[in-house]
């Protein structure tokens, strides 16, 4: 790999680990420790910066790729927010008509599907564009 391509794995996979281990952290903390008020939402906004920086890197990394590759983005993301809406309206309706698990369908557990909706909208998208 060129320097220039370490750079750039760098400048995304280090905010991404910074993010999953701040998020997992806070998980555990909050779930397993018994703290004041102030310092639980401390370590539940934990994660937030380093969000903010991976955030960043992104949006600079897609300033800077072809036509091509901004409109299968652009297409993975038309496809990932409709799904995610259809999702949370979804389970909103569900809970109105039987009660769902927290332990299985709270906001901690149903975000892990917005990122499938993109990898599956980026694999069709590419399949498209092949």
């Amino acid at each position: 790999m060129g320097n220039s391509t370490q750079s750039k794995l760098r400048s995304t996979l280090v905010p991404t680990a910074a993010f999953v281990v701040l998020y997992f952290a806070a998980r555990v903390l909050l779930k397993g420790t018994h703290l004041d008020t102030w310092l639980r939402v401390v370590v539940a906004l934990a994660p937030v910066p380093a969000f903010a920086i991976f955030l960043m890197s992104v949006v600079r990394g897609l300033q800077k790729l072809d036509e091509l590759e901004r409109r299968i983005q652009l297409e993975a993301l038309a496809i990932a927010y409709p799904l995610a809406i259809l999702l949370l309206m979804t389970l909103g309706l569900l809970q109105l008509a039987v009660p769902l698990s927290p332990d299985d369908w709270s906001y901690r557990h149903v975000w892990a599907y917005l990122p499938l909706f993109y990898y599956l909208g980026l694999i069709y998208a590419r399949r498209r564009y092949q």
